[in-house]
């Protein structure tokens, strides 16, 4: 049972790999935004 188990654990890291290398192929988009953000601080220095 744990051999099997080892085995999809396996294969299911092998396909995340080749879905990370494969999917910009078929249009899955990985990259970060690109935009800034800026956002006002306000500190409380007593």
């Amino acid at each position: 049972m744990i051999k099997y188990l080892f085995y999809i654990v396996v294969l299911a890291a092998i396909g995340l790999v080749g879905y990370a290398y494969v999917g910009p192929w078929f249009g899955a988009d990985f990259s970060a935004p690109t935009e800034e953000i800026r956002k006002p601080v306000v500190l409380h220095a007593d």
